[in-house]
């Protein structure tokens, strides 16, 4: 705890999804001026962080008075994240949280100490000693710890959710937390709870429904639990999108129907448009149209490569999960139509005079992300890997942190770990290391990544 002037100042060390409890003795009614948020500005708190950035930053009166000493401060509801039929509620019994760092204290007049102070940080059950990483190089060092913490610090709601930002589960951003988390800690419990939610509780983006079978498939993979998979098996053929599929074996969300859209959970009253998102945000912050976003100006077509990539994977894990249940016919429909998706997306959506993958059937145009998916999940012919390679590194990190685990997945696949470790360790504005002093979560899914 420092003094500066008449304010109080604290820094708790890292975020966390928390308030605050205090001790504080008084001789008359009065009352404290609390300031909390997540960024400095200089020596003090940001109180005017950039709006669409979701950093947070709260000023609360507390009233106090002689007939008590222990206080717990009264974080205001946040409208953004608390949208009823929306946003996940906390449990019942929680406080109000908000993710913060820093503390100061204003109105002050009776002497206090930091042991007056409790930051009260809200999580999962988590074994810190479960997981260790330390290599030679300081910063995967810190990069470790970061996308360490981060899980840890957003199980806050017992459920996999984006962030602060809306508070929402999505399929891709749990999928990553649900990766992270396994390597992290021995738990997992919250991902399949986070499942169960998703048959359920779908969201509109035509790949987050085929991160479904993934999510299923990671669990199955790291326990050997086939309760889900026997559970909901039939319901999560339709998650996989198949049905969508033309007579070459490629799938377009443009044949979505309503009765489809029921058959994926949604109401029939869905306001929200099912389609393609390819990766996330879409035009950058700020809303300037010459910034490309996270999607390194991917051209959407009606049969996209990056969807495809996501079908044919998921056609593999449907082949394997009949297997295991003993159905043993649609076993060998699912490895087909995976077989047809490969054939079909390496004839249709390869330019071959490149050697790479373009975006979509009727565009020449050719992004990051249509190329680190189908290297992703070992779609490449072995011949073309070297050139798909070789342009993937020349887009550099032109995604986000949800679409960065594919591409780490893709160059390790592809022989390329060199080239992916330069990326762990880099240190410009598109790496992991350069989020390290702002932030401890990433607003639209987690920092971790998974190899």
């Amino acid at each position: 705890m420092k003094k500066k002037g008449e304010t109080y100042f604290m820094d708790f060390g890292k975020a966390a999804f928390a308030t605050l409890d205090f001790t504080y003795k008084t001789k008359e009614s009065d009352s404290l001026t609390f300031r909390i948020g997540e960024q400095l500005d200089g020596e003090n708190i940001n109180r005017t962080p950039f709006h669409r950035s979701h950093i947070r930053y709260q000023e609360i009166k507390m009233a106090v008075s002689p007939n008590q000493t222990e206080y717990q401060l009264q974080v205001q509801v946040d409208e953004r994240n608390t949208r009823p039929g929306k946003a996940l509620p906390l449990p019942k019994d929680f406080p109000v949280l908000m993710p913060f760092r820093y503390v100061e204290v204003d109105g002050v007049k009776e002497p206090i100490n930091a042991e007056d102070f409790t930051l009260l940080a809200h999580h999962s059950y988590w074994e810190d000693d479960a997981s260790s990483f330390k290599s030679s190089d300081d910063i995967l060092n810190q990069v470790w710890e970061i996308c360490k913490y981060t899980i840890k610090a957003t199980t806050f709601n017992g459920l996999y959710v984006d962030g602060d930002r809306e508070r929402i589960p999505y399929e891709a951003d749990a999928y990553l937390n649900q990766l992270s988390h396994y390597t992290t800690d021995r738990e997992y419990a919250i991902a399949r709870q986070t499942i169960e939610y998703f048959m359920e509780h779908p969201t509109w983006p035509t790949e987050w429904q085929q991160h479904v079978a993934l999510m299923f498939y990671a669990d199955y993979m790291y326990t050997g639990n086939t309760e889900l998979i026997e559970k909901y098996y039939d319901q999560l053929k339709y998650k996989t999108l198949y049905e969508l599929s033309n007579e070459e074996g490629l799938i377009t969300s443009t044949k979505m129907t309503p009765e489809l859209m029921k058959n994926l959970g949604f109401s029939p009253q869905l306001k929200e448009t099912f389609r393609d998102i390819v990766d996330w945000p879409s035009a950058g912050w700020g809303g300037d149209p010459s910034n490309k976003g996270e999607r390194d100006a991917y051209v959407f077509k009606d049969y996209n490569t990056v969807v495809n990539a996501f079908y044919y994977q998921n056609m593999n894990i449907m082949s394997e999960f009949a297997k295991v249940l003993g159905k043993t016919e649609e076993a060998r429909d699912f490895e087909l139509r995976a077989l047809k998706a490969k054939k079909a997306v390496n004839e249709k959506m390869f330019d071959s005079e490149r050697g790479i993958y373009v975006d979509g059937i009727g565009t020449d145009h050719a992004a990051l992300h249509a190329n680190m998916l189908p290297l992703a999940f070992n779609m490449v012919p072995e011949e073309h890997i070297s050139s798909v390679v070789e342009y993937v590194k020349s887009r550099g990190m032109a995604c986000s942190v949800y679409g960065s685990q594919y591409l780490m997945d893709g160059l390790y696949n592809a022989g390329a770990a060199d080239y992916a470790l330069e990326l762990l360790t880099d240190t410009s504005d598109r790496s992991w290391y350069n989020i390290i002093p702002y932030r401890f979560y990433y607003d639209h899914g987690s920092l971790g990544f998974e190899v």
